[in-house]
């Protein structure tokens, strides 16, 4: 199998859709020897700030000495984004002979794995290769019935919680606080920034479990990544390692947290004029982007090209978003999933905003102006590939 075969067979695997549950996933694991049994986790769940904090983590580890594996989603461009060693992504023959090798294993399922099943699969089965210490993990959708939750931890983190995915986690934060939750296991160490009801409602978990908690109230940033939610994202990572129980000196946390990249996220590919992406896809982390923009480009007179998938709650995200800039361009996003141009367009009223086709054509009109590329990590990716001179081919753009 190449990779292009891989990438291929993956895209294909969106016709299964979102499948919650454990028990496909467990069958799997366990047919493929379960890889995990043999690794340990820091397990990442949240409403936003998880891929942060796992960046932040992986970074700290790595500097320690420590054989680490990341898994993470999406990914930008490319696939192998998502698994990582020591700060290195998987090599595209590798994801392909690993996938080539639990292929059979897929049709004898007694439900065909997820496209997010598969994927999780082959990271685990790369970790166990790659002989990793510690591997952090972060939930795709939720924790409780996400595939990832098959593990048992050194410590869980649930970064925050927010209004999001609520077609499948609930209407209000205490629902999604329950689901998330779902990652806290029997005695293991528990991490959270969340607050109001949603921290009550972990509180009662971990006292059901007798999981230690620790609840980050105020943050500190060690790293390069902007904004006081990183700040915050700071501490969790911080606060996550030290309840892990592994080996790490002061210096080394703060030195890996220093080097912490995490591309995607406030992240500024140009200076001169500005060009800024950001994956702001839902109300908080718009919020979020909204602060972190008028602290750090006071004065600056923005254009913003906007891209949202229709089932967030893109009409809020507009709201919050469009006051920033002078100029808003909308834009469809590569998926079948996106919000139209004009129905962005509609939600960033009474700003007046234009319309293009895609991503590149929105760059090319808004060139010489500070430009802040937000919304859906898929259109994140795509001005990112269209900046380096790259694509995405079709099926890659379909995976994420």
């Amino acid at each position: 199998m190449t990779y292009r075969d891989a990438i291929q067979f993956l895209s294909a695997l969106r016709v299964f859709g979102q499948q919650l549950g454990l028990d496909t996933m467990r069958d799997l694991l366990a047919r493929m020897g379960n890889p995990h049994h043999h690794l340990r986790f820091l397990h990442i769940a949240g409403t936003n700030g998880k891929g942060s904090v796992a960046a932040m983590c992986q970074a700290a580890l790595t500097t320690a000495g420590h054989r680490t594996g990341l898994y993470t989603s999406p990914h930008l461009i490319s696939f192998c984004e998502r698994i990582q060693m020591d700060g290195r992504r998987i090599a595209e023959a590798d994801l392909a002979r690993i996938l080539g090798e639990i292929r059979p294993l897929l049709d004898a399922a007694p439900r065909h794995p997820t496209l997010f099943e598969v994927a999780t699969a082959i990271a685990l089965q790369y970790f166990h290769e790659q002989q990793a210490d510690i591997v952090v993990l972060e939930t795709g959708l939720g924790g409780r019935l996400d595939a990832t939750n098959v593990v048992t931890p050194l410590v869980s983190i649930i970064t925050n919680i927010g209004l999001d995915h609520t077609q499948y986690l609930g209407d209000t934060p205490a629902k999604i606080a329950a689901e998330k939750a779902g990652i806290i296991k029997p005695g293991i160490p528990v991490v959270t920034a969340a607050h109001g009801e949603a921290l009550d409602v972990i509180r009662r978990v971990c006292a059901g479990q007798d999981a230690p908690l620790t609840v980050v109230t105020n943050g500190i940033n060690r790293t390069p990544l902007v904004g006081a939610h990183q700040a915050i994202n700071c501490a969790v990572a911080e606060a996550a390692l030290r309840a892990s129980g592994l080996k790490m000196t002061d210096r080394q946390m703060q030195d890996g947290l220093a080097r912490t990249r995490w591309p995607g996220r406030f992240d500024i590919l140009r200076r001169d004029p500005l060009l800024v992406l950001d994956g702001a896809h839902n109300p908080p982390g718009a919020q979020a982007l909204a602060d972190t923009v008028r602290e750090q480009l006071a004065g600056k007179e923005l254009a913003l090209i906007l891209g949202l998938l229709r089932d967030k709650d893109y009409q809020s995200v507009c709201r919050i978003l469009a006051p920033l800039a002078k100029r808003i361009v909308c834009v469809p996003v590569a998926s079948e999933r996106s919000a139209t141009a004009e129905e962005i367009a509609r939600a960033c009223q009474p700003a007046n905003a234009e319309i293009c086709a895609r991503v590149a054509e929105a760059l090319e009109k808004t060139s010489g102006q500070h430009v802040l590329v937000a919304g859906s990590l898929y259109l994140v990716g795509e001005a990112m590939a269209c900046w380096q001179g790259s694509s995405a081919t079709e099926e890659e753009r379909r995976t994420q």
